[in-house]
């Protein structure tokens, strides 16, 4: 099989799994928050703290993504990579949050994966943001 055919499917494989992740706690949360024994300023922290460490999954995902990617040689990570876990993260973190430093650039096919999880990582934390701003509406003048 193609090995272009191949980082496509896990493209889409990792924008998938990184949606459901998502969903799923943004759907926990929405159900659980609201039955926790804390003031409405504590389950709003809580929630933060969840949205926070679900969006670190989702970077984790994406940078398993390019390890892989470099694995099957489809592409390099050039600049400050040295090839260590925490690059990988570092590099995911700054795409997935659109905020593209360019100290670490992606080089070849794995650059389709950058640009994925830019696009993914935008309108996750847009979709966080709106669920917050609901949540903080019916929450905030609660205590």
């Amino acid at each position: 099989m193609n090995h272009l055919f191949l980082l496509l499917l896990l493209n889409i494989a990792l924008v998938a799994a990184a949606v459901f992740l998502h969903y799923e706690v943004l759907s926990r949360l929405s159900h659980d928050m609201p039955l926790l024994p804390l003031r409405p300023r504590g389950r709003i922290i809580f929630g933060v703290a969840a949205i926070l460490l679900a969006h670190s999954l989702e970077v984790a995902l994406f940078a398993f993504g390019y390890w892989l990617s470099i694995s099957f040689d489809q592409g390099a990570l050039a600049g400050e990579f040295s090839g260590h876990i925490s690059d990988y993260m570092y590099f995911s973190y700054v795409t997935f949050t659109t905020v593209g430093y360019g100290d670490i650039v992606a080089q070849g096919h794995i650059r389709w994966l950058a640009a994925i999880e830019s696009l993914t990582g935008f309108v996750l934390i847009t979709w966080t943001a709106s669920y917050f701003y609901i949540v903080m509406s019916q929450q905030w003048n609660r205590g």
